[in-house]
Order: C-alpha cells, then structure tokens, then sequence
C-alpha cells in the first residue's frame, strides 16, 4: 500500500528512463506509417515550454500516454503525473509508477479504504465509508463519531478501528494514546506536505505535471475536483487545458497498446497567474487540502469552474452528453 514512508522516499527525475524505455515501446501505435492509430495534436503553440500544470479529461486508462510519448520525441520534454494512491497498492506497480515520474495523491478515501482493508480484509460499505469520512471532514471528537456508529449501525466496526493497535500507513497508531479521527487527519496532513513537495519539485526540474481534474475516469466530462486549484494557487503555476478526444476507442480495455483510431489533443491557451488567474490568487501561504484552505473557497472554486470550462470548450460533442460514468464510493480507492 501507498505509505508515508513510500512518500517521502519519492524523488522525481528530469529525465525519467523508464519513460523513455516505455515511449519506446509503445511508439510504433502512432510512430510507424501503417499504423492504425493517428495521433494529432491541435494548436500546439499552447503547450507550455515551461513547467505548468497540463490539465486533461480522462475517458480511459491509457490517453495520456499518446501524449507523453509526443512530448517526449516532438519537444524533449517530460512530465509527472499525478495518480491514485491505489496504484501503489502492488510492488511491480508501485515500481513502475515510481520510476516514471508518477505523483500519487492520497485522498482521505485512499486512506479510509486502506485503513480498513487492514483491519477487516476488505473494503468497508458505502455507509461505514461515508460515515469515517464525515468525521475526518468535519473534525469530529472520537465521542461523536462513536455517537454516530450507534446510531447507523456500526458500533462494532467502529470498536474495532478504534481498538486495535496497528501501523496506520506508516504512522503508529496506538490506542492508548491516540485518538482515531485525529491521528487519521495528521497521517492526511503528512502526507500531502509530501505531495505538496513532490509538485514544486516538478516545477524545479522543469516538468509539465499532467492532471485529471475530475479525480476519475468517464468518457462524459464530469466536474472538476478542487485538488488542482489548490496546487496551482499554491506554486503560483499556470494551468493548460487540453481535451482528449478519441482516446477510449483506441483504448477500450486494459490494454497499453493501441486497437487503432484517431486521437486529437486540443491545447487551450494558457491560464496563467498574471493572466486569466489573477483574479483568484492568494496573497499568502496556505496548506492545501487542509481546514485552513476553506478560507480561500471561492477563489479555488472560481479557478476549478474556469478549468473545466475551458476542457469542455475542447471536447467534441460527444464527451459533453449523457451521464458521467465514473466509479462511485469506496471503490475508487481499492
């Protein structure tokens, strides 16, 4: 599992091989003349030529993949992304990801689950989910979160989260000296300053750090989550939106290689901190994902609305109908 230990262990590379070694593999899908798979890349006069947020929808496992691949042998360039905390859940994966530049990103979700996979060997239910992230979200004493479990059902499962002595992703949990919501929220609060670190670490090695925005995948665009503005108004970073289109018929399933199509990334023009953001900035330092960022809700929030106009302003039609089709529940952290 994604631990704080494996966080702060982390260390970006200008020149990540492994991204190369994996370009290579995989470049023959838009590289050679009878591929099937075409690969365009609209207005790229908008792509940074330095590092930036690149902000992206996601529709299928694979679609920034055709993108990196053109950075890379197009520009010399090369990116961080970030990734779900689950990834690093298997050791081959964790490698992977860690030795191609990927960020992980560790949701209170992420956390919940895998707290809860520790203890009871699987997932916890959609209620016990929303009832443990409820209390993190809003600080609740452990009296009242145990109130709570009375009341819903879950006296037992709480008992024995609270009871039982383990190591809570790389922090000591003891419950004898510690209190379960809070020691949650410090391991929460560790590790996005490991997060936080990774993300200016990107900026000081000149890397476009790639971001889907709605914390998921649907080929319908859904709604932008806050992460994003969080970071880019903390690094003073500016913000490229870019729509992928045709990315899932190429990429249908769980394979990383191509079945052939077309794949068209329009490239928005840059939001940037004197430009189209400066009207959200914070003129102080503040801990993203934490209860202090809430003071800073309309400017956040004003900055995610503006990014995912912009994405769907470079969609076709076809990603902006029909319900999103995004995993729900504690199952996007497993």
């Amino acid at each position: 599992m994604l631990t704080l230990e494996t966080m702060k262990e982390i260390q970006l590379r200008p020149v990540p091989q492994m991204q190369k070694v994996f370009g290579w593999i995989v470049r023959a899908n838009y590289r050679l003349p009878m591929t099937r798979t075409k690969l365009f890349v609209e207005h790229e006069e908008n792509l940074p030529t330095s590092a930036a947020y690149l902000a992206m929808n996601h529709t299928d496992r694979f679609n920034y993949w055709p993108l990196q691949v053109y950075l890379w042998r197009e520009r010399g360039e090369f990116t961080a992304t970030w990734v779900k905390g689950k990834y690093y859940n298997h050791p081959v994966s964790k490698q992977f990801m860690v030795s191609t530049n990927q960020i992980p990103a560790p949701s209170r979700g992420y956390l919940i689950t895998s707290d809860c996979i520790q203890v009871f060997g699987s997932s916890p239910s959609g209620d016990l989910y929303r009832l443990i992230r409820d209390a993190l979200d809003q600080s609740w004493e452990d009296e009242a979160l145990h109130k709570a479990a009375d009341e819903a059902g879950f006296r037992r499962e709480i008992d024995h989260l609270f009871k039982t002595p383990r190591d809570l992703l790389g922090l000591d949990y003891n419950p004898w000296k510690h209190g379960f919501v809070e020691r949650h929220r410090e391991l929460f609060r560790q590790m996005m300053d490991e997060f936080i670190r990774l993300n200016y670490e990107a900026q000081d090695l000149n890397l476009r750090t790639l971001v889907f925005p709605e914390g998921t995948r649907s080929v319908t665009l859904g709604e932008g989550k806050p992460g994003l503005a969080q970071m880019a108004l903390r690094t003073q970073a500016s913000i490229v939106p870019i729509g992928c289109n045709g990315s899932e018929k190429a990429y249908p399933g769980d394979s990383p290689f191509s079945s052939g199509g077309k794949i068209t990334y329009r490239v928005g023009e840059p939001l940037t901190p004197k430009g189209e953001l400066k009207p959200y900035q914070v003129e102080e330092d503040f801990r993203p994902f934490t209860d202090e960022a809430h003071k800073f809700d309309a400017q956040i929030e004003g900055v995610t609305d503006l990014v995912m106009e912009r994405i769907a302003g470079l969609l076709d039609d076809y990603y902006l109908e029909g319900d999103s089709t995004a995993v729900s529940g504690a199952n996007r952290f497993a």
